[in-house]
């Protein structure tokens, strides 16, 4: 299924203020920061960086997800089906909130509380156990077809080495079409759209980047992702990426990627706090 880039929209006037806005924020900042938003309106978006591939780390949970579903629509799968969680495939030295409750592994649950645990708690563990189950990394590249997606690594790849987390990128434009075809319901049908929304608003992940200066009633539909921090203190990926609400039914889908940032991680979770807000305020105003 192939996805437009967003580059074929143009950017208008009262975008650009909000632009030149974002800009000023990430001046002198030591990071490479990309920014994609888009509202509503079709020329209603703005990119910096928007073209260029990007770690994705976790966030590619979300075509994850979008891939498992898609097999459930087509009866391959079944929300209600039993997955039996082996003991061996709960590895150590990985993000596993899954493991910390049910460390001697050997028991059943459902397909809809595996991709909870990965949406919803960013379950490393159960991410790779649902890889699995639908033939793998090649199964989402399939899904999500196009240049500006590339997914090669599972998590256990991911953690073998400091290059390894980055191979599976994205640009910031195409995640933020992802999240607009997405909401919209092309991906989807609505029972599923409406599931998987859901879940990524009870995100337990990241709460100090979109949702770190919003209002506590905002709700935000989002995915986190996370590298490692190497030994120069340079930390190679700190992403949010999702949709958020505004009253009166109004969305903003936006993906702020922090690549590379000799920031503190405070200081860099809190560049996509800012540009969170700047745009919620913007659009509030709008």
């Amino acid at each position: 299924m192939a996805l437009l880039s967003l580059n074929l929209f143009a950017q208008n006037a009262q975008s650009i203020v909000l632009k030149k806005k974002i800009e000023a924020l990430l001046s002198g900042k030591k990071a490479d920061v990309a920014v994609s938003i888009s509202g509503a309106g079709k020329n209603d978006f703005i990119e910096i960086n928007g073209g260029k591939l990007y770690p994705m780390l976790s966030t590619v949970k979300f075509p994850i997800a979008l891939t498992v579903l898609s097999k459930v629509e087509h009866n391959e799968l079944s929300m209600n089906q039993k997955i039996f969680i082996r003991k061996e495939e709960l590895l150590e030295n990985t993000w596993s909130p899954f493991k910390k409750e049910h460390p001697e592994g050997d028991i059943s649950i459902s397909l809809e509380e595996a991709m909870k645990w990965m949406i919803s708690y960013s379950d490393n563990n159960l991410t790779d156990i649902l890889l699995r189950l639908i033939g793998g990394t090649e199964q989402v590249q399939k899904f999500i077809a196009g240049k500006n997606f590339i997914i090669k690594n599972n998590e256990e790849d991911m953690h073998k080495d400091w290059d390894s987390q980055f191979v599976n990128k994205i640009t910031p434009n195409e995640a933020v079409h992802l999240l607009k075809e997405f909401h919209k319901g092309k991906l989807l049908n609505k029972e599923n759209t409406k599931w998987l929304y859901d879940t990524m608003v009870n995100n337990t992940t990241g709460g100090k980047r979109l949702k770190g200066k919003l209002p506590e009633n905002i709700n935000v539909a989002h995915r986190t992702g996370t590298s490692f921090t190497n030994e120069k203190g340079m930390t190679g990926a700190i992403n949010d990426f999702g949709i958020i609400e505004l009253p009166g039914k109004q969305k903003i889908y936006i993906a702020v990627f922090v690549h590379n940032t000799f920031e503190s991680f405070e200081d860099s979770e809190k560049i996509i706090a800012d540009i969170s807000r700047l745009t919620y305020d913007f659009y509030l105003k709008k």
